[in-house]
């Protein structure tokens, strides 16, 4: 044990004259002591804030809260925290006569002495209503735990709360077009409110933004994501997983008439209602393209037909002649009559076979029109003058918008640039050399992109000068780095800009009831559906397409049905390997009168019934009922029986040869 050491602070002038003479000192730039320890120390995490009053006073926080003979006789705005003046100075006086008894001086620096000062400065930064345990976040029981611990906790707010314009940032909304090509002559920072000016910023970071009218968003429109979000975001299985099953799609609901959609061509700003459920609706979705298109189809009106009269040879012009009528609403049900056909018309709703037809033959003409170029399985739009002053584009989008709406087949040839173009916009898609199809164009762009040296780009540039600039990419080239951003907007200039109107044009089409939205809404739904996508038909899944209408159970038909049924499992299996002469395609189209199938599912579903014999007449072929879906099996007693009845009867149906204009 030390030596006790004993220490008395004389009574002195300067200790009455104290407050007087620290405030000298503050004013020659000298750092005042405390009037009560003495001590010139700053540190609050040990002493408290240290702060001069008006009154001429220095004092730390804590020695003014533990002097013992203090006490608070004025209120909370009175004094230094309730302390008067005055009794603050009779309290000075009585401590300079105090004598102190010092125990023996230790060091007590190490771990423990760390974590207290690092937890004490924490209490000081957070206050009470933010110091809480860094690990679980509780905050009542941890700031009782550290009161009994001798940590200070200050009845105040945080101090980043405290500091002033502290969020000053949070309240400027980002207003810039960050388009590739902003098409706005005043700058990309012009904002024109509820105008194709307005900008839209990135529903996920909030940090990109794009005027409507550079990315073709209808005024209406929220949900935007920036390239880059949209790029992270797709590429995430597990967020689209966990998004897929937090989701709740909200149900549209759709008026009566085409006129009264929520459309962005017919309504300049949506509902609250309809605005915030498209605030809240997500890319992913549970949702098949079946239901969406089935909800989509609700707009259908049952009880309004529209009567179309058209030639199988002729059927493009036959629809834009009856589809042109101010008659025609395509929310209502339509009704096709094929003028080269005796039979009476057939409702969609009832008899749908004959509108199945009708859009197949329309869709197989879209595909091989001059509206569209590129291979069987990925074309692009064309630039043909007559096309477009004849407004066939618009009429095309909007025959595709019904025929998808209808139950009718997708097209299922657009390539995935002009889908890219449809559901994210043309300003983010970049194109191919497949993209191009004219041979003279694609010579041009593969000579520049082939140039090994800045002599070879130089001399491809001037040869192909009247081409670029017409194209808009007529510039000198300083280096083989500028190759690449010349190939890149000459093949922008061709398959994109250069249809920019025949383009603007379809989108509008595709408006009709609806379903450009939801391509917007949901691409990765739509693009199997527009997109070509090789579908290899298995004996299971073309089996799953049917629903079997037995007999009831345990009675003597529902023997032979159930043995009937072997067999035509059997044959799936057999077409699947192929040693039969029918397809499955043949089937499809022996039963429903069309070889495609629709997008929405065939309305109504495929069926089996049975072809049982009356004592009369005995079953030996199928049959099919096209108006219904159902195919009726002959109840045949072996599997080589049913074998050969099935092939004869699908190979050598003339309904399946008049479908069949591939």
């Amino acid at each position: 044990m030390g030596k006790t050491v004993r220490r008395k602070f004389s009574k002195s002038s300067a200790a009455v004259n104290f407050a007087t003479n620290a405030k000298q000192k503050l004013e020659q730039g000298q750092n005042p002591s405390c009037a009560f320890c003495r001590r010139s120390d700053d540190c609050p995490e040990k002493y408290g804030e240290k702060k001069t009053y008006d009154n001429g006073i220095t004092l730390h926080y804590y020695c003014l809260i533990m002097s013992s003979g203090l006490y608070q006789r004025g209120q909370e705005n009175e004094g230094i925290y309730g302390f008067l003046a005055a009794d603050i100075k009779k309290e000075i006086k009585r401590a300079s006569r105090i004598v102190l008894l010092l125990g023996p001086q230790t060091c007590a620096k190490g771990a423990s002495c760390m974590v207290r000062q690092c937890v004490q400065y924490q209490s000081l930064s957070a206050g009470m209503f933010f110091f809480k345990c860094t690990i679980c976040n509780n905050k009542d029981e941890f700031q009782k735990e550290m009161l009994r611990m001798g940590i200070h906790v200050p009845e105040k707010d945080a101090s980043w709360e405290l500091e002033e314009n502290a969020f000053q940032e949070l309240l400027h909304r980002y207003q810039r077009c960050d388009a590739k090509r902003c098409l706005c002559k005043k700058g990309r920072e012009y904002v024109e409110s509820d105008s194709k000016w307005d900008i839209v910023l990135c529903k996920y970071c909030g940090s990109s933004g794009t005027h409507l009218a550079c990315s073709l968003l209808a005024i209406c429109m929220e949900n935007w994501e920036c390239p880059d979000c949209r790029d992270i975001v797709y590429k995430s299985d597990k967020l689209r997983k966990r998004l897929s099953k937090e989701r709740k799609s909200p149900k549209r609901k759709f008026a009566d008439n085409q006129g009264s959609l929520h459309s962005p061509s017919k309504c300049r700003k949506l509902s609250t209602e309809t605005r915030k459920e498209c605030k809240n609706c997500q890319i992913f979705t549970s949702k098949s393209h079946t239901d969406i298109l089935k909800d989509l189809r609700s707009q259908i009106k049952l009880n309004v037909i529209s009567r179309i009269y058209v030639d199988r040879t002729n059927v493009w012009e036959g629809a834009l002649r009856e589809m042109r009528r101010k008659t025609f609403s395509p929310s209502s049900t339509i009704c096709i009559q094929f003028s080269d056909d005796a039979r009476k018309p057939q409702v969609v709703g009832d008899l749908g076979n004959s509108c199945h037809e009708f859009f197949h033959l329309l869709m197989h003409h879209l595909a091989h029109s001059l509206l569209f170029e590129g291979s069987a399985t990925s074309k692009n739009m064309t630039l043909n003058s007559r096309a477009l002053r004849c407004d066939w584009y618009y009429e095309a989008g909007r025959m595709i918008a019904i025929s998808l709406v209808h139950g009718g087949p997708s097209p299922n040839f657009f390539s995935r640039t002009l889908f890219s173009c449809l559901a994210y916009g043309p300003e983010v898609t970049e194109p191919t050399m497949e993209d191009v199809t004219h041979v003279d164009v694609t010579q041009k762009i593969k000579k520049i992109k082939e140039s090994s040296t800045l002599e070879e780009l130089k001399l491809s540039v001037k040869e192909n000068a009247d081409y670029l600039s017409v194209a808009g990419c007529l510039r000198s080239v300083w280096s083989l780095d500028d190759k690449e951003m010349l190939v890149k907007d000459m093949l922008t200039f061709h398959v994109i800009s250069r249809v920019r109107s025949p383009f603007e044009r379809f989108c509008e089409g595709l408006k009709v009831l609806g379903v450009l939205e939801k391509i917007q809404k949901y691409p990765e739904v739509f693009a199997e559906l527009l997109c070509y996508k090789p579908i290899k038909l298995t004996a299971e899944t073309f089996g799953k397409f049917f629903s079997i209408e037995f007999s009831p159970a345990e009675s003597d038909r529902r023997i032979a049905e159930s043995k009937v049924i072997g067999f035509w499992r059997d044959y799936l299996a057999d077409v699947e390997d192929g040693t039969t002469k029918a397809a499955f395609e043949e089937i499809l189209t022996f039963t429903t009168g069309t070889t495609i199938n629709p997008a929405i599912s065939f309305l109504p579903d495929l069926s089996i019934k049975f072809l049982h014999s009356d004592g009369i007449i005995q079953y030996r072929f199928p049959t099919a009922q096209t108006c219904l879906n159902c195919l009726k099996l002959p109840m045949s007693k072996t599997y080589e029986e049913f074998k050969g009845c099935m092939d004869f009867a699908i190979c050598n149906t003339p309904r399946y040869k008049k479908n069949l204009i591939q």
